[in-house]
Parts: C-alpha cells; structure tokens; sequence
C-alpha cells in the first residue's frame, strides 16, 4: 500500500500567494521566498517551511519575489511601482526601484549584480545594482503586460513571457528580439531549468517543454485541469504541475504518464517549484498558504519522519509522520510581523 503524503503547511500570509522561489543550497541550507497580494514577502527555511522573516515595506500587492543562488539578497515586485532589493539576512530594504506601473517580475544575475524587472508598462528594465539611479537598459517589443522574466545562457540572453500571448527570446547585449514564440492563449508560468537549457512553460491545460536557447520544442503533456504553474525535477526524471482544480499533479518526464495527483490547498494552486535538491516542492495557492510535499512519499527528510512498523502486528505498512503537524499551526497561525 502507498504511503500518504503529508504535505506541510505554512501559513501567516492574509492573501493569495502568487510567486515562489528557492535559493540555491548554502552553507546554511536553502531558502524560500513568497510573494502574496498582502504585500508582505516572506523568507522561510527551504527544507522545514520554517518562518525566518516577513520583508516589510511595499505598499500593496507583490507579484513577483527571487532570492539570489546564495540566499544573501531578495528582490521583489510589486503593485505600488517598486521593485525592491533586500538584505535577507537583516531584512533591511536596500533598493527601492520606482517604475511608471506595477511590476511583476524580478530576476538576479548569478552574481547578483544586476536585476531584471518586467510588467505593466510592457518594458524590461536592467539595473546596475551598483549604480541603480536609472535603469542601465530598457528593452521595448511586449504590447501587452510582461508576466515573467528571466536571464538565460550564463545571462547573455533573456526571456519574457507577456500578456500578448508571446515568449520573446533576447539578446543582452544587442538588446535585438532573437526569436518569438506565439500562442492562442496567455503563457500562465515560465521556469527556466540552466542544467539542460530547459524552458518549462504553461498555458491552458497543457506544460510545454523548450529548448531554452533555441526555442525549438521539446515535448508538451496535457493535464486534466487548467495549469497555473510547473516545474521540472533537477534530475529531469519527473515534473510537478498545479492549476485550477487544487491539486498538485505529478508527471514522468520521459513517458509523460501522470503518477500522482494530490489535493491539499483550499484554493487554486498559483505557482510551484521543486527544491534545488529535489527532495520536495512548493506550492503557493489562492487560499494564501504555502505547502511543502515530498517527492519520495516515507522518505525521512526536514520535518518528515519515517517510522517503520518492524514486526509489530497490528501495523501493516509504513507509517510516514509529519513530525512538525502538532506544532506547525502554532508556528504560523499568527501573522509575523517583525522583520528577519
């Protein structure tokens, strides 16, 4: 018989949550970050879901949130016109970048010196963290809102996805359009996977796979519910996939064949992301609460605690306990609110 899964739930934002992301793994371990229409992004410990601070500051709705690889900076986009860039180790607002519209989307270099944004007024700006007056480029093409953006092939190039039912492919240093791809419906999702030059992206029911450099595609999987958000296992052996209908759907990348689905949230699911070491994924939903799932059910891993039966009888398969579930709600039903 399989194992249940328990998924973790980390509560404490008021909205839905819209954007996740991950750090790379640190000396520290990895990190997570959240974006919420509450307008308050939240830093939590990547493997536990453990709340470590609330970044304090925009005045209404993030989009948009990153962290860079090594957890020492977050950048956030957000419906006041701001970008912004924190310390995440203090918490301390460093940048504030005004923009003529709300932005969506933010992305740092890998050695986080410059910082991508995107949204409403159709642009996508650079800035040079280190001089961040004015943006140092603004490259014009979306008609529509920019949704996603990010930096691609050791960040020479860029790729946005935009309401106009586009991803664009672009050259930084040319700033020229190398290639677009069109679609019948506005592209929900976008994740960039380095290792393999993958483009994850989804639109109606259906995750696509692309060649990153090339835009030449690679495969597409239709899901049983309009999909908001996939992401593709470090290990390319599998992918994640939410939407509409509140479940988490699990896929073999190869055969395309679904292997799970799990219902959790209360909500539709906004976004998923799988841990840089691929030991879990994250959901944000519409319900406001972020969820962490194991990908290998039973595994003992963070707060997940495998405890096998031995030769007991009355125990006729593994149990898998959530060693933090007592205590979680405690942890996260009050709103934090003081800073990293």
């Amino acid at each position: 018989m399989a194992m249940r899964q328990t998924p973790l739930t980390c509560s404490g934002h008021t909205r839905p949550v819209v954007d996740l992301a991950f750090s790379g793994i640190t000396p520290y371990g990895y990190f997570l970050i959240s974006a919420c229409k509450d307008g308050k992004p939240m830093l939590r410990q990547g493997d536990t879901g453990d709340w470590i601070g609330t970044f304090l500051g925009h005045k209404g709705a993030v989009w948009g949130a990153t962290l860079n690889t090594d957890a020492t900076k977050a950048a956030t986009a957000a419906a006041d016109f701001t970008a912004k860039v924190w310390d995440s180790v203090s918490g301390d607002e460093v940048l504030s970048l005004a923009h003529k519209h709300i932005v969506k989307t933010v992305s740092f270099t890998q050695d986080s010196n410059y910082l991508l944004t995107g949204g409403n007024d159709k642009l996508l700006r650079i800035y040079d963290l280190s001089s961040p007056e004015t943006a140092l480029l603004e490259i014009a093409g979306h008609t529509s809102a920019i949704k996603k953006a990010l930096w691609c092939n050791n960040d020479k190039q860029i790729l946005s996805a935009a309401e106009d039912k586009t991803i664009r492919l672009w050259d930084r240093s040319s700033m020229e359009e190398v290639k677009t791809l069109t679609f019948d419906t506005s592209v929900s999702s976008m994740e960039y996977v380095a290792d393999g030059e993958i483009l994850v992206i989804t639109y109606g029911k259906t995750v696509a796979f692309y060649n990153a450099l090339s835009l030449d595609l690679i495969k597409t999987v239709e899901a049983p519910a309009p999909i908001n958000s996939a992401s593709l296992h470090p290990e390319k052996d599998f992918f994640v996939a939410g939407g509409d209908d509140f479940k988490l759907y699990k896929f073999d990348y190869s055969t395309k064949e679904e292997l799970e689905s799990y219902k959790g949230h209360f909500g539709p699911v906004h976004c998923v992301r799988f841990s840089p070491d691929g030991e879990l994924y994250a959901s944000g939903s519409e319900d406001g609460t972020l969820r962490l799932w194991q990908t290998v059910v039973g595994k003992t891993y963070g707060l997940w605690k495998c405890v096998l039966p031995g030769n007991s009888p009355n125990l006729s398969t593994n149990l898998c306990k959530d060693l933090g579930a007592e205590n979680s709600e405690q942890l996260y039903t009050s709103n934090p609110e003081i800073k990293a």
